[in-house]
């Protein structure tokens, strides 16, 4: 691989549905093709009932609910679950889903299909009876031909069966269930193919942009068909701007693949400031009738990772500024909601991020459409392990059947996609480290999943020495996604930055990737010459929100080992930026390992969002991430503004922590401030003194003995005041504060608005410590979808319509049905003045 890795690509996806987004094809009025949501009229058993694969099996005593569901959520904490505080303290089992529709003589001489986004995990499904088939991995999106079992003079059943029993099988919280989005596919014989659209851009200028789309189209009639492929390319507007037309003879039963070069002049480039989307329309015509209609966005722009000089997005140099995230969505779990990920990618970008790893995992479709709407570069992961286990009941018991047909099922899926940006085969496999026995497979084990004709031993490595089967492996995998798509890098999350790692030994990755080791980040460039590099995971800072550990220049790096249990009675990590996992380091200093070495791509912080799960450094009753950003809530924590000044370019200045404290005891004080050159700090209008950023720190701090009354920062350049910034002293707890991100949300049955419930005293003034209980009742056309604080180790239920505020703080969540209307919430406390507001829900 030369220095310059050059990547030119036009990305795209199918994005339709019933409030969420599909991507198999759009509807369209003139096309046979519809595509409808099937997420309504289930219902649902938690529990094993075998006999529920039949059609004669009565569920009419089953809970009935839509679909995206996610069990897991809706239970209570407990030590005793299987899955462990690394699973979320959350049960498993075994759940059932069945579904009644009936379908019209319409529907007759099409081909019917059934798409899941994802179901977690070990899913079967049946039709009338009949058994479709198995699919392991709960992160992958899959199809069924119902065409061959359907009755269109009665009614169909269609049953899955969830089996989430064996645990722990993750290292966080997986959710359980059908958790994606479900959709109904109807075709006439001959179509475009499941991801059957691929574009690419061999050539890329600001005057002309060469679309390459490679469609795949089957023929399911009984005799050969003479098929017309029809291309266009969209633009926003709808204008059509370019076009190409192909015919061909499909044999029956057969599919083809058709390549068509289309050019586009002078194209608007996809950024990340203006990710500008196009659509290509694909039509398909036998004996000039139109049988289907595929429509798939995508963005025109090229990127190169350079070893030298680090990421270019349409030739301008940019550091990937990113963040790694978990797929639940906090109170809602990990059904998928898109304006929860909405939510999510607005509090990051408002941060200053723009670039998301899915760790470690294919993530949810609507996820990426987003990503491409925003402009956000990702970092698509596939696995989390290979065939050495990390937990008990884990993917490695699958990997050697399925890996071949999960890891192409993604890539097919997502190779569309703008926001895409490179592919991850795997975090942290134990294959990779070099005092593991990479032979320890005898050779039938070996061929059988490398499927190799011979002596895996006699294969020789990049620098010509002997591959081991873990090497052979890695090469074997990237081989997938390379012929899948060439047009975007490979590359690994690895936390042994030796560059005798098995997987770097493969040669086979063409971006180096480390996890943490941030001293390590010099010697790229001598171990790993002309090879491009990206720090695929970061930092791994301990933080909950509100909570302040003092002296704030005392570090604290927990736990000890990470295989050694750690308790704290707080069970609480300080907001300073002085807590640490040991194999991480501060945010400070993730962020000056990267920020001036032309050569790094730029860096994935672990993570944006506390996420369900893995409550390193403690565990039980801790049932929740400390790593995020942001919390559990959407809240953000202090450093969310550090990373805001250096990301930036808007004026800001953040003062903390807050002023309720002991008589005399000894405050420090931090600020984070851009666009300034200094920030003086006053109590009760005394100053404290002027203080300036020095060396590679990016806070200034003043250390204070606490006395009732107020802090105000205020931030100068050349003298003159940019910011003021003021926080006084509360006192007691009086009333009750709602405010909700949106007022206005859609009818759709699935908008949410997030409302943040503040506990003020009597002037209005936030009351830091509070902890009061907060009741909700809520009337008119919605319900409340969860409720949260952001604190990792409450007990309270997501699924209930009170919460107690963590640190003066708690959401309540609301989701509006599907007609107009109002919703009419009411937050009230003992003892406290309570509030209301009401959100309109219009079409």
């Amino acid at each position: 691989m030369k220095n310059r890795i050059a990547i030119l690509l036009l990305l795209g996806i199918v994005l339709i549905g019933l409030n969420a987004c599909r991507d198999n094809g759009r509807n369209n009025d003139r096309s046979p093709r519809k595509t409808e949501g099937f997420n309504e009229g289930w219902r649902f058993y938690l529990g094993e009932i075998p006999e529920a694969s039949n059609t004669t099996f009565d569920d009419h005593g089953w809970r009935q609910l839509e679909l995206p569901h996610d069990w897991a959520i809706e239970g209570d904490f407990s030590e005793d679950h299987p899955s462990g505080s690394g699973g979320g303290a959350l049960p498993g089992g075994i759940g059932w889903y069945r579904k009644s529709f009936f379908l019209d003589k319409s529907y007759e001489g099409k081909k019917i299909f059934v798409d899941f986004d994802g179901v977690y995990m070990n899913s079967d499904v049946w039709i009338n009876g009949i058994h479709l088939g198995y699919r392991p991995f709960g992160y992958i999106s899959f199809r069924y031909d119902l065409t061959p079992h359907l009755k269109f003079d009665g009614e169909n059943i269609i049953s899955v069966r969830v089996d989430n029993s064996e645990q722990p099988n993750s290292r966080w919280y997986s959710g359980c269930g059908i958790y994606r989005n479900v959709w109904l596919t109807s075709v006439d014989p001959v179509y475009v193919d499941l991801w059957g659209v691929y574009v690419t851009t061999p050539e890329v200028t600001q005057e002309n942009a060469l679309v390459s789309v490679r469609t795949t189209v089957k023929n399911e009639m009984p005799q050969e068909a003479d098929v017309r492929t029809e291309t266009s390319i969209v633009e926003k507007s709808g204008k059509k701007v370019a076009s190409a037309s192909v015919s061909v003879i499909l044999a029956a039963g057969s599919s083809r693949e058709m390549e068509q070069d289309i050019p586009v002049r002078k194209p608007v480039l996809w950024t990340l400031d203006d990710p500008y989307l196009y659509e290509v329309v694909t039509r398909i015509f036998v004996n000039d009738k139109q049988t289907d209609e595929y429509v798939t966005p995508f963005g025109i722009r090229h990127f190169t990772f350079d070893a030298e000089k680090g990421f270019f997005l349409n030739g301008k140099s940019t550091k990937i500024r990113g963040v790694c995230m978990h797929h639940d969505l906090g109170c809602l779990g990990a059904a998928v909601n898109m304006r929860a990920i909405e939510r999510q990618l607005e509090i990051l970008r408002e941060m200053g991020v723009n670039g998301i790893r899915t760790a470690h995992n294919p993530p949810a479709p609507e996820l990426l459409r987003l990503c491409d709407q925003m402009g956000f570069i990702v970092m698509n992961e596939t696995f989390d392990m290979w065939r050495k286990r990390k937990t008990t009941y884990d993917y490695s018991r699958y990997f050697n059947e399925w890996h071949e047909k999960d890891l192409t099922d993604h890539i097919l899926r997502d190779r569309n996609h703008p926001s895409v940006f490179m592919w991850s085969i795997g975090n942290e496999v134990l294959e990779q480290w070099t005092h593991v026995d990479a032979d320890t497979l005898d050779i039938q084990q070996a061929n059988l999943l490398l499927n190799l004709k011979r002596d895996e031993t006699a294969l020789a490595g990049a620098n010509g020495e002997e591959m081991s089967v873990n090497a052979l492996l890695t090469k074997k995998l990237a081989d997938i996604v390379k012929r899948l798509d060439p047009t975007r890098p490979v590359t690994t999350g690895n936390n042994e930055t030796n560059p005798a790692n098995h997987l770097f030994r493969s040669g086979a990755l063409d971006l180096i990737g480390f996890n943490y080791h941030g001293y390590d980040y010099p010697k790229v460039p001598e171990n790993f010459p002309g090879k491009p590099f990206i720090a695929t995971e970061t930092t791994s800072g301990l933080m909950t929100r509100g909570y302040y550990r003092m002296p704030s220049d005392s570090m604290y790096i927990w736990p000890v080992r990470w295989d050694i249990p750690f308790t704290d009675p707080s069970y609480a990590c300080s907001s300073y930026d002085n807590c640490h996992v040991p194999w991480g380091c501060t945010h400070e200093q993730a962020w000056n390992d990267v920020k001036n070495a032309d050569f790094i791509s730029g860096m994935y912080i672990w993570t944006g969002f506390d996420y369900l799960g893995e409550p390193t450094p403690f565990w039980f009753p801790a049932r929740s991430s400390y790593f995020g950003i942001v919390d559990l809530a959407g809240f953000p924590k202090d450093v969310y503004y550090m990373y805001q000044s250096e990301w930036t370019d808007k004026e800001m200045l953040h003062l903390f922590p807050h002023w309720n404290w002991q008589p005399g005891e000894l405050v420090d004080v931090w600020a984070y401030y851009n666009q300034a050159d200094e920030v003086e700090l006053f109590l009760n209008g005394v100053s404290q003194g002027i203080k300036r950023k020095e060396g590679d720190k990016h806070h200034v701090f003043w250390r204070l003995a606490f006395e009732p009354g107020t802090i105000k920062a205020v931030s100068r350049k050349n003298g003159k005041e940019v910011l003021a910034r003021e926080i006084k002293t509360a006192g007691e707890p009086a009333q009750i504060r709602l405010t909700p991100d949106r007022r206005v949300i859609k009818a759709d049955g699935q908008d949410l608005s997030f409302i943040t419930v503040e506990v003020l005293d009597e002037e209005g003034t936030i009351c830091p410590n509070a902890d009061n209980l907060i009741r909700f009742n809520l009337a008119g056309n919605g319900k409340i979808a969860g409720v949260d604080n952001g604190n990792p180790t409450s007990m309270e239920r997501f699924k209930a319509s009170e919460r107690k505020a963590f640190y003066g703080k708690c959401l309540v969540v609301v989701k509006g049905e599907a007609r107009k209307g109002r919703i009419h919430l009411t937050a009230e406390s003992d003892g406290l003045l309570k509030d209301a507001i009401e959100i309109e829900v219009t079409k």
